[in-house]
């Protein structure tokens, strides 16, 4: 009668036992297999995101991205070939995933907007602009931040929904920058020859561009000077180079020229009544 029973539960073990093997088995091929596909398709999308020469951040993410997707499928497959129910897990899976979405919402809108930086550049590494509140040279453009060196060189780092949602002034993307400088002189000066001596200081700078072409006119009749614009074209990289240099030679070669700077100045007039005194007068002053 034991013996009955002992090969009774024998033959429940073994037919209990070997297909969950078989299914243990499986879903251990199952995963060796997903994972293998999974880091072949990643590779496969990374390289071909090299050759189209997408940026080397968005494609690791991509590639990371993909490569955890397809493991986690894997894995759900695995689990349900053994006999584990996983659509109470996918339903806690994606209920996990809406959880950590709504805590990093932030976080997810800075890499959404950071995607869009990579793949539309509005600026690359190298440039300088102003987006984000801040201005500076592009040091690097990551998935999550957009980092800035300032030009007193301080490290600006802004999240990339701020860079992407404020207007973004690229002052590197066009080859060419034009100065804005005003000098005043006065209105007994010769209005000629300052324009003539701006001209020449113009011409002798090798850093100024030919094309386009300097202007140098008469903006504004103020109330104390006659002021006289000089609009030269520049590269970005000499722009304050040629900004500070032309401040400090235009002011000195006016004065040399015989042209003055005027400032703006008051003169008082001081009238005596009859009958009033000098120290009632000097009282009023």
């Amino acid at each position: 009668m034991e013996t009955t029973e002992i090969q009774e539960t024998i033959n429940k073990l073994i037919d209990v036992g070997v297909p969950f093997l078989l299914n243990l088995v499986a879903a251990i091929v199952i995963y060796v297999v997903g994972k293998w596909v999974a880091g072949i398709l990643s590779n496969a999308i990374a390289k071909f995101m090299k050759k189209g020469k997408v940026d080397d951040a968005l494609t690791g993410f991509t590639k990371n991205i993909v490569y955890a997707i397809i493991l986690i499928f894997t894995v759900i497959a695995a689990i349900g070939k053994i006999g584990v129910q996983t659509t109470s897990f996918i339903a806690l899976l994606g209920a996990a995933g809406l959880a950590v979405g709504m805590a990093l919402q932030g976080t997810l809108s800075n890499f959404a907007a950071g995607v869009m930086l990579i793949l539309f550049k509005p600026f690359k590494v190298g440039d300088f602009i102003e987006g984000g509140g801040s201005m500076g040279t592009v040091k690097e453009i990551q998935i999550f931040n957009t980092i800035l060196a300032s030009p007193d060189n301080r490290k600006i780092i802004l999240p990339n929904s701020k860079v992407s949602g404020d207007t973004i002034t690229n002052f590197s993307a066009i080859g060419e920058r034009r100065i804005d400088l005003v000098f005043g002189v006065s209105y007994s000066d010769d209005l000629k020859q300052a324009k003539s001596i701006l001209q020449k200081l113009v011409d002798s700078d090798s850093r100024i561009l030919k094309d386009p072409e300097p202007v140098i006119a008469v903006s504004e009749l103020g109330d104390s000077c006659v002021s006289i614009v000089c609009r030269p074209w520049v590269k970005p990289a000499d722009y304050w180079g040629v900004y500070f240099d032309l401040t400090e030679k235009g002011k000195l070669a006016l004065e040399e020229g015989g042209c003055s700077i005027p400032f703006p100045q008051r003169d008082i007039h001081v009238f005596q009544e009859a009958g009033q005194s000098q120290e009632a007068v000097a009282g009023t002053v």
